[in-house]
């Protein structure tokens, strides 16, 4: 049902990380800002936490799209809900009770999401999608940036869209990993809403421009 406008969200884990303030205020034109925890743990790259969530949040307007690639999420959502988070996506991977965490972050007023890695099948979740208002599909190996985009996974968001229309639900399928302006049509005919993009937005030379060049290419 989503399927309106495609929404551009640059991860400012491609950010220069000196500069995070001008870099996030740098994509006017962005629809959500992408905040991507890492714990060394479920992935073996570390990166920011519910401090420098926080700091993005006193900064901007923008809807904060965490994602939490980090082991027993349930632990931990309470951290990015104070920290200013919209919606806190998290791997399934990472937690038995995924309906019940999904449950808890709605009645705290966020939005929820799941996220599976490329080799988890997306199967096992459909009948769970009523309780999702966003899927985020990796279309690379969560834990590093800069990786090639790996087509096959769009045989889930085909899978997804199938699903989400025919049950009439408004959770948003999107998509993380090697988006670049090469591979951000397919994304869209496969039937994304949504498009995390880091280093095609921040690895421009006028990011906010890429990002209109993206939802363009992606329209």
């Amino acid at each position: 049902m989503a399927q309106s406008t495609p929404k551009i969200a640059p991860s400012i884990l491609a950010a220069d990380f000196s500069r995070l303030g001008e870099e996030v205020n740098a994509v006017p034109d962005a629809d959500w800002i992408h905040v991507d925890i890492m714990d060394g743990h479920f992935v073996p790259n570390l990166s920011f936490g519910a401090d420098v969530t926080a700091a993005v949040h006193r900064i901007t307007d923008k809807k904060l799209d965490v994602h939490l690639m980090i082991e027993n999420p349930e632990k931990w959502v309470d951290n990015y809900i104070e920290a200013g988070a919209d919606c806190i996506v998290f791997h399934v991977e990472a937690t038995k009770e995924h309906v019940a965490l999904a449950q808890y972050l709605r009645a705290k007023g966020v939005r929820a999401g799941f996220s599976l890695r490329p080799g988890t099948p997306i199967e096992d979740y459909l009948d769970d999608l009523e309780y999702f208002d966003e899927v985020i599909v990796m279309s690379v190996e969560p834990g590093f940036g800069g990786q090639s985009f790996m087509p096959d996974q769009l045989d889930k968001v085909r899978t997804l869209r199938k699903v989400i229309d025919e049950r009439g639900l408004d959770t948003v399928i999107e998509i993380d990993g090697g988006i670049s302006a090469k591979t951000i049509a397919q994304a869209a005919e496969a039937g994304v809403d949504a498009f995390v993009a880091g280093s095609a937005v921040y690895g421009a030379e006028d990011p906010n421009k890429a990002v209109e060049e993206l939802r363009a290419l992606a329209s």
